[in-house]
Protein backbone atom coordinates (compact mmCIF):
# COMPACT_ATOMS: atom_id res chain seq x y z
CA UNK A 1 0.00 0.00 0.00
CA UNK A 2 1.14 3.63 -1.08
CA UNK A 3 -0.60 6.50 0.42
CA UNK A 4 0.60 9.84 -0.46
CA UNK A 5 0.25 13.84 -0.65
CA UNK A 6 0.90 16.77 -3.51
CA UNK A 7 5.00 16.67 -3.67
CA UNK A 8 5.98 19.30 -0.84
CA UNK A 9 7.55 22.48 -2.12
CA UNK A 10 11.36 23.17 -1.67
CA UNK A 11 13.81 21.04 -0.22
CA UNK A 12 15.56 18.04 -1.07
CA UNK A 13 13.26 14.36 -0.68
CA UNK A 14 14.35 12.01 1.66
CA UNK A 15 13.66 8.61 2.63
CA UNK A 16 13.12 7.76 6.04
CA UNK A 17 12.44 4.27 7.70
CA UNK A 18 11.03 3.38 11.27
CA UNK A 19 8.50 2.76 12.96
CA UNK A 20 4.93 5.50 13.21
CA UNK A 21 4.61 5.61 16.98
CA UNK A 22 3.52 8.69 19.25
CA UNK A 23 5.07 11.15 20.99
CA UNK A 24 4.17 9.87 24.84
CA UNK A 25 6.13 6.74 23.71
CA UNK A 26 8.74 8.00 21.48
CA UNK A 27 10.13 10.79 23.89
CA UNK A 28 9.36 9.00 27.19
CA UNK A 29 6.32 11.28 28.40
CA UNK A 30 5.38 7.73 30.02
CA UNK A 31 7.54 5.31 28.79
CA UNK A 32 11.15 4.55 30.24
CA UNK A 33 12.47 2.34 27.26
CA UNK A 34 10.97 4.84 24.14
CA UNK A 35 8.63 1.90 23.42
CA UNK A 36 4.95 0.63 23.86
CA UNK A 37 5.85 -1.51 26.50
CA UNK A 38 4.87 0.04 29.70
CA UNK A 39 1.38 1.02 28.24
CA UNK A 40 0.54 -2.48 26.95
CA UNK A 41 1.44 -3.90 30.20
CA UNK A 42 -0.95 -1.15 32.26
CA UNK A 43 -4.16 -1.27 29.82
CA UNK A 44 -5.88 -4.47 29.07
CA UNK A 45 -7.16 -2.95 25.95
CA UNK A 46 -3.70 -1.89 24.53
CA UNK A 47 -2.97 -5.44 23.03
CA UNK A 48 -0.24 -3.67 20.26
CA UNK A 49 1.59 -0.94 19.54
CA UNK A 50 -0.74 -0.07 17.34
CA UNK A 51 -3.46 0.19 19.59
CA UNK A 52 -0.65 1.85 21.96
CA UNK A 53 -0.03 4.53 19.56
CA UNK A 54 -3.71 5.70 18.26
CA UNK A 55 -4.83 5.49 22.53
CA UNK A 56 -1.72 7.92 23.06
CA UNK A 57 -2.61 9.99 20.48
CA UNK A 58 -6.53 10.07 21.31
CA UNK A 59 -6.68 9.90 25.01
CA UNK A 60 -2.86 11.12 26.31
CA UNK A 61 -2.84 14.18 23.80
CA UNK A 62 0.26 12.68 21.91
CA UNK A 63 0.93 13.33 18.07
CA UNK A 64 1.84 10.56 15.50
CA UNK A 65 5.86 10.63 14.96
CA UNK A 66 8.09 8.77 12.61
CA UNK A 67 10.43 7.24 15.73
CA UNK A 68 14.08 5.84 14.06
CA UNK A 69 16.58 3.51 15.83
CA UNK A 70 18.11 7.27 16.61
CA UNK A 71 15.93 9.93 16.41
CA UNK A 72 11.98 11.06 16.43
CA UNK A 73 10.76 13.04 13.38
CA UNK A 74 7.12 14.86 13.81
CA UNK A 75 5.32 14.63 10.95
CA UNK A 76 3.12 17.21 9.24
CA UNK A 77 0.14 14.81 7.91
CA UNK A 78 -1.46 13.31 11.00
CA UNK A 79 -4.64 11.43 9.12
CA UNK A 80 -2.07 9.94 7.31
CA UNK A 81 0.10 8.97 9.64
CA UNK A 82 -2.69 7.12 11.86
CA UNK A 83 -3.11 4.67 9.10
CA UNK A 84 0.15 3.54 9.54
CA UNK A 85 0.30 3.41 13.77
CA UNK A 86 2.31 0.98 15.22
CA UNK A 87 4.10 -0.34 11.64
CA UNK A 88 7.72 -0.14 10.23
CA UNK A 89 7.04 2.39 6.95
CA UNK A 90 9.60 4.18 4.82
CA UNK A 91 8.18 7.64 5.00
CA UNK A 92 9.32 9.63 1.49
CA UNK A 93 9.06 13.77 2.59
CA UNK A 94 11.40 16.71 3.16
CA UNK A 95 12.61 17.28 6.65
CA UNK A 96 12.51 20.99 8.01
CA UNK A 97 15.55 20.57 10.01
CA UNK A 98 14.90 23.62 12.48
CA UNK A 99 11.73 21.81 13.50
CA UNK A 100 12.79 18.19 12.93
CA UNK A 101 9.42 17.79 10.91
CA UNK A 102 8.34 15.67 8.07
CA UNK A 103 6.52 17.28 4.98
CA UNK A 104 5.06 13.54 3.81
CA UNK A 105 4.72 13.22 0.11
CA UNK A 106 4.40 8.62 0.65
CA UNK A 107 4.19 6.45 3.79
CA UNK A 108 4.63 3.05 2.73
CA UNK A 109 5.28 -0.16 4.59
CA UNK A 110 8.71 -1.75 4.67
CA UNK A 111 6.86 -5.45 4.89
CA UNK A 112 6.38 -7.01 1.81
CA UNK A 113 3.27 -8.84 3.15
CA UNK A 114 1.63 -5.85 3.23
CA UNK A 115 -0.94 -5.13 0.09
CA UNK A 116 0.65 -1.85 -1.80
CA UNK A 117 -3.30 -1.21 -2.75
CA UNK A 118 -4.98 -1.45 0.51
CA UNK A 119 -4.53 0.76 3.15
CA UNK A 120 -3.39 -1.63 6.71
CA UNK A 121 -6.39 -1.58 9.21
Amino acid sequence: MVASYPLARGGDEKTFKGEIADTQCALNVHSLSQSHKEMIEMKPEVKTNADCARYCVKERGGRFVLQTPDKVYKLDTQVLAEQWAGLKVKVIGTLDPKTETITVRTIESISSNVSKTTPPK
